[in-house]
């Protein structure tokens, strides 16, 4: 078996270990390969060994490995900032986006989506630790900025998504999680049928498990450390 297959192996049993310690079904948690920065090859291990859904945080780099990989049936996922010149790749190419954090995105993602295509599913990126330097919407302007990203056309609102502070204190992580919760309840009391808490990665995907995660995005656990993405595009200042 190659690293990659061991290491979705050991992904994926961390995450049945995980659910079943707080009761849940495995089943009901999904695990999001997060593929930034690696080959094709690299993706395509990964689908011998199962796995369907990929993250990536680069518009340009999403668009090529969908175009080359496209007889594969995988589900594509942008989980990175989104600029706004680039909101017609990730239309076009993605299934998923879960980074929207202000209205003009989601317009333009809603504007851009072809009507022939299923509807783009969206999460929108809450900054729950409120760092000035990270993307994602306060948590007090989620709630009405949720009500008109729900009635746009071409798109259908999942869920959130959140990315905390990096942290070895698991508290502090947990209450980080347990605020997004909190969020997707008061938007399910006000009517919208959100499913999905896309939080936690390699570090700390049991603590948002515990938390009620349904996307874990892990990338760092199955591909291993891979160089800063800021010296790998160029093109896509802003991209974490």
């Amino acid at each position: 078996m190659t690293p990659i297959i061991v290491a979705l192996r050991a992904v994926r049993a961390r995450i049945d270990a995980a659910a079943r310690a707080i009761g849940r079904d495995p089943a009901s948690i999904h695990l999001l390969a997060v593929s930034k920065t690696c080959s094709a090859s690299d993706v395509c291990v990964a689908f011998e060994a199962g796995q369907r859904a990929f993250g990536e945080n680069y518009a340009n780099e999403v668009a090529e490995k969908a175009a080359s990989l496209a007889g594969l049936g995988l589900e594509w996922h942008f989980i990175g900032p989104l600029q706004s010149n680039k909101t017609r790749i990730v239309a076009e190419c993605c299934d998923w986006v879960h980074s929207v954090d202000r209205l003009k995105i989601a317009e333009r993602l809603s504007m851009q989506r072809d009507a022939d295509r299923l509807p783009l599913q969206i999460c929108m990126q809450v900054n729950v630790s409120g760092e000035a330097s990270k993307s994602g919407v306060p948590p007090d302007e989620v709630i009405p900025l949720a009500r008109v990203v729900a009635d746009l056309p071409r798109m259908c609102l999942r869920g959130l998504m959140c990315i905390p502070e990096p942290s070895e204190d698991q508290s502090l992580l947990r209450r980080r999680f347990a605020l997004l919760r909190q969020l997707a309840e008061q938007l399910r009391a006000e009517g919208l049928m959100l499913d999905t808490l896309s939080m936690g990665m390699s570090h700390d995907l049991e603590t948002a498990i515990a938390e009620g995660a349904t996307i874990v995005r892990v990338g760092t656990a199955i591909f291993g450390e891979r160089e800063n993405a800021e010296t790998t595009r160029t093109g896509e200042l802003g991209l974490q």
